[in-house]
């Protein structure tokens, strides 16, 4: 019988399209992983933002790994559970940033975005010499910054709640 630590193993292999080197279980965007007693199991994912472009292929890649294995399987999208870059792991942060993009900050409660997307480290040397240069990104989750230390210009993972 399979396992959720096994179920989630096998969810890695599910990458985020725009950012290949980020499982969906790292990004937070797979948030309930449930295997039944009969080994079937059901898949619970959020978007980043409503709207999402990429969800549905995200969904199609889910299902097909869970096929590809020969699982039973049920994949809903949820769009009333509201994703959070909190629910982005460690890993998936240290991947974040080795791909170039600045990984969200952890916060307590409502994020404070001006602050946030105003004091954000470079991925490339960790400098706090940054500047925000437009809050919009080339996808709704992502703004783009300006590193003045290393003169690169760099996108941050936004900080939502």
């Amino acid at each position: 019988m399979l396992t959720k630590d096994e179920l989630l193993n096998i969810l890695e292999e599910v990458k985020d399209p725009e950012i290949p080197t980020v499982s969906l279980v790292d990004l937070g965007v797979i948030f309930k992983a449930d295997v039944d007693d009969a080994g079937a199991v059901q898949i619970e994912m959020t978007p980043t933002f409503a709207g999402c472009p990429a969800m549905r292929y995200m969904q199609h890649e889910v299902e097909r790994v869970l096929t590809d294995k020969g699982i039973a399987h049920e994949v809903k999208v949820n769009y009333e559970k509201q994703w959070s870059s909190n629910l982005v792991t460690d890993r998936g942060r240290q991947r974040l940033k080795e791909f170039g993009l600045a990984p969200p900050p952890r916060f307590e409660g409502e994020p404070d975005l001006e602050y946030l997307l105003n004091h954000t480290n470079c991925p490339y040397c960790n400098s706090t010499n940054t500047e925000l240069r437009n809050a919009f990104g080339p996808t709704l989750c992502r703004s783009m910054h300006y590193c003045k230390d290393c003169l690169q210009m760099f996108e941050q993972f936004k900080p939502l709640g």
